[in-house]
């Protein structure tokens, strides 16, 4: 583990929910939590002011709201993780948040040990979905798939092990994880998604899966079965 430890913003507008995630956090070793808030337009400010490797962010915020102190941020610092917190998991939620750029959610009732994880794995490089929000994802693409594998029949610049590491991340999986399932080093894993980005002209690992559904590059049935716990 890194001995510099992981900056954090946290946003959250319930002023006990927030001690407590402060108070737990600060628990942890290799966190740290440089500032705090209740509101979006200060969240973006503090963005500003501060060295961060990730925002923790309420959706459910008062004034601009979490979904668009989201998109505020990253269109000022595209390569600063968000990863919201939020009590619901609805399927217009999800696709609103990562059309702002976040890359991913944890509910609010998530274990301590669960939110940690999630916030290393974004820093990381990953993207942090839960199961409910994979489903959604997943099950949001089946009434296309017709016209999708007619497309994807016509062109699909990805090679097969390409294909399959987007499926693998599709499913949230890490570097790591893609790496052990496909028997090949996390550094093949990074040059793989390296070329993922490139061919799909996509910013981030959630936009390029976003981008593969949609076009039918890869299939809704190749993310479930075999790599969804």
């Amino acid at each position: 583990m890194s001995s510099t430890p992981i900056k954090i913003l946290l946003v959250e507008d319930d002023e006990l929910f927030r001690l407590g995630l402060q108070v737990r956090l600060q628990q942890e070793p290799g966190l740290e939590i440089i500032a705090e808030t209740e509101d979006g337009e200060t969240a973006i400010e503090l963005v500003k002011e501060h060295p961060l490797d990730i925002v923790l962010l309420d959706v459910g915020l008062p004034g601009i709201g979490g979904i668009e102190t989201c998109r505020q941020i990253k269109q000022q610092n595209p390569a600063l993780p968000i990863l919201i917190l939020t009590s619901h998991s609805q399927k217009p939620l999800i696709f609103k948040l990562i059309e702002a750029g976040a890359q991913g959610y944890c509910l609010k009732g998530i274990a301590a040990e669960k939110l940690v994880l999630a916030l290393r794995s974004v820093v990381a490089g990953a993207s942090w979905w839960d199961e409910t929000a994979t489903r959604e994802i997943r099950s949001s693409f089946v009434s296309e798939l017709p016209q999708l594998e007619n497309i994807s029949k016509i062109a699909n610049p990805l090679t097969q092990r390409e294909q399959e590491i987007l499926s693998l991340l599709a499913a949230g999986k890490t570097n790591q994880e893609i790496a052990v399932a496909l028997y090949i080093a996390p550094g093949t894993v990074r040059v793989h998604i390296h070329a993922i980005l490139q061919k799909l002209e996509a910013s981030d690992r959630t936009q390029a899966v976003m981008i593969a559904l949609k076009k039918g590059l890869i299939k809704n049935d190749m993310i479930g079965k075999d790599h969804l716990s």
